[in-house]
């Protein structure tokens, strides 16, 4: 199990101190995220500033981009660095695919997403060996690579080493909340990103049973594949405030209900949806109880976080990414003790 770190939304002049940073704490990767800031930019600092980081996004909004977009940002990202960038996507919700990239929401998220990643592959197979790109689908098509726009192939350590079950290439991970995009991850990908509004049980009942589908359809097994998870957090009453707002805005989220209908919570998570309808934040998180709070989010001391971590998320995440974000020199001795138990 392996410890990484979380980029705060910074500005880019910053990024490289963060990086070099990150590096020297011990943490195995440092994660970019598409909250306030573009999430492929500071990647390019990253590999710059850093010798052995690897680095990836967690994630990149899929939905918000077309697949040769991606391909070449990743091709170009996996060159500079190496072989140290994992490309990590994510479809978000409807309302901010529609009104917030103003891009169309598709019929079948799966079924996009699905073919996003297999053109993003067409284009990489086609610039490292040649292949003829000639992908038609249902939502892309992708037939014209001239010689004039086509990058040259990357060393084959970058390309053959790092495309888990899939080839080679690289490593695709995705996120999601529920079964269908946990599937497509194990039956296309190298990993998963579990989204932070989550809890061991959801993981081991619902997540990890259609993972291993998906990776029993495409002839792999979980030692092929990578769960990255970014648990919650509190080691303080104020970590344990902050929690609850966070857990009370994401179960409010109609598509996130699935994880508190397995608790038994249903009718809190629409008592949730409704107050977020009519913006009523603070009332949210009152209902967040004591119980929800155990089940979301790992409450414990600074002292004993390791082993809790290690413990509690045993046998389910092969990476582990505080919710927190890694800001230097904001208790640096705890981070470097923290990543050394585990890297």
């Amino acid at each position: 199990m392996k410890l990484d770190a979380a980029l705060p939304p910074v500005q880019l002049k910053d990024v490289p101190s963060i990086a070099k940073a990150a590096q020297e704490i011990g943490f195995d990767a440092l994660w970019t995220q598409e909250t306030q800031h573009d999430p492929f930019l500071p990647c390019a600092l990253i590999a710059e500033h850093s010798t052995t980081l690897n680095f990836g996004t967690a994630i990149a909004v899929s939905f918000a981009r077309s697949p040769a977009n991606l391909a070449y940002t990743a091709w170009d990202l996996a060159a500079q660095s190496g072989g140290r960038f994992i490309l990590g996507l994510g479809t978000q919700v409807k309302a901010h695919i529609e009104r917030r990239f103003g891009m169309t929401w598709p019929e079948s998220v799966t079924g996009q997403l699905r073919e996003q990643i297999q053109v993003i592959r067409a284009f990489w197979d086609t610039w490292q060996n040649g292949t003829k790109l000639n992908f038609r689908g249902e939502y892309y098509k992708a037939t014209l690579m001239s010689p004039f726009f086509q990058p040259p192939p990357l060393p084959s350590p970058i390309f053959l080493e790092n495309g888990g079950g899939q080839g080679g290439g690289i490593p695709i991970y995705i996120a999601g909340v529920n079964t269908g995009l946990a599937k497509l991850a194990g039956e296309l990908c190298e990993g998963f990103h579990a989204h932070a509004f989550n809890s061991p049980l959801y993981m081991q009942e619902v997540i990890l049973p259609a993972i291993v589908d998906g990776l029993q359809k495409s002839g792999r097994s979980r030692k092929d594949f990578t769960i990255s998870m970014s648990p919650f957090v509190a080691t303080s009453p104020e970590e344990e405030a902050f929690v609850r707002t966070q857990i009370a805005f994401y179960a409010s989220t109609p598509s996130y209900h699935a994880v508190m209908d397995l608790h038994g919570w249903s009718q809190t998570a629409q008592q949730l949806s409704g107050y977020a309808a009519k913006g009523e934040w603070a009332e949210m998180p009152m209902l967040i109880t004591d119980e929800m709070l155990q089940e979301f989010c790992l409450v414990t001391t600074q002292e004993n976080l390791a082993n809790d971590l290690k413990s509690r998320y045993e046998g389910i995440a092969d990476r582990i990414t505080l919710y927190t974000p890694f800001v230097p020199k904001e208790k640096d001795g705890w981070w470097r003790r923290l990543a050394k138990a585990f890297n």
